[in-house]
């Protein structure tokens, strides 16, 4: 069973579900539904996949929860959550209880979000979380030592770093970044999105070029901890190849491998049971 680790759904701006006036541009602009995934899905033979509510619809994870609510074997959700909210800690004391939620999933990138990560201002929010189990999918980009420290003072925490830890556009030319990413495999709970792995290269399919990173991240992590993923409204490229690659390309992957990677380790991580 192959489960996608990042998909964006969303509708457009509209009076009765508002986008916040300061936000970023779409992947598109009319929108990602539900049944437009499922079609990419069916023509790669993809099973299933976590949506990941889009940064621009503001903190709202309704479209997200209606799609796994209808079809719950096909989606289940990373939410966003607004930490700054007056009933925050009540808000995840029952944020796993919500049906198809399997986790939050946070950007940070940008202030004042990034500097959140370092002034302790969020230290209640990681013990909280790793208090009522929530899984956190953090996207890090070119910083992901910043979840060293997270994962040390909470080793319960189950964290994926989103996109390799690299810095959108660039991959195998930024070793530094890398090595950022690497040193956190010293972590039990933390785990890597093997996310759009596209956008991080700089030549064509099979993305050569990237390929020594994914298998330093293999043998730094091992199969049970990577999770592929496409964020395909963004995928330079075609989502059959981005899925191929993992299903038949990078030889030194075994049969075993690729199940763990395309959706076992997820499902476990998670607790997100495959159902066929």
């Amino acid at each position: 069973m192959i489960t996608d680790a990042q998909v964006h759904l969303w509708e457009v701006d509209r009076p009765d579900r508002p986008w916040p006036p300061a936000r970023n541009e779409p992947h598109t602009p009319n929108g990602w539904s539900a049944e437009q995934m499922f079609a990419a899905m069916d023509a790669a033979g993809v099973d299933r996949a976590v949506i990941v509510p889009p940064t621009w619809v503001g903190e709202s994870n309704l479209t997200g929860l209606e799609a796994a609510a209808k079809h719950p074997r096909s989606f289940a959700v990373m939410g966003r959550f607004d930490v700054d909210a007056p009933d925050a800690e009540e808000q995840l004391a029952g944020w796993m209880k919500q049906p198809g939620m399997v986790g939050i999933r946070m950007t940070f990138g940008y202030k004042p979000k990034t500097a959140a990560i370092d002034d302790g201002s969020l230290d209640w929010y990681w013990a909280t979380c790793e208090r009522h189990a929530i899984p956190l999918m953090l996207n890090l980009p070119a910083m992901a030592e910043k979840a060293g420290p997270i994962a040390t003072r909470h080793p319960g925490l189950t964290i994926v770093i989103d996109h390799m830890g690299l810095a959108h556009g660039v991959g195998s030319e930024h070793p530094a970044d890398q090595e950022r990413v690497l040193a956190l495999a010293a972590h039990p709970r933390v785990h890597v999105k093997v996310s759009c792995v596209p956008n991080y290269s700089a030549a064509p399919y099979p993305h050569r070029d990237i390929q020594p990173y994914l298998r330093r991240l293999y043998d730094a992590f091992g199969p049970r901890r990577l999770f592929w993923g496409a964020d395909i409204t963004r995928l330079e490229g075609s989502y059959g190849d981005c899925v191929r690659l993992f299903r038949e390309g990078l030889d030194f992957l075994s049969t075993e491998d690729r199940e763990w990677i395309l959706g076992r380790a997820l499902a476990e991580a998670l607790n997100w049971p495959e159902v066929g």
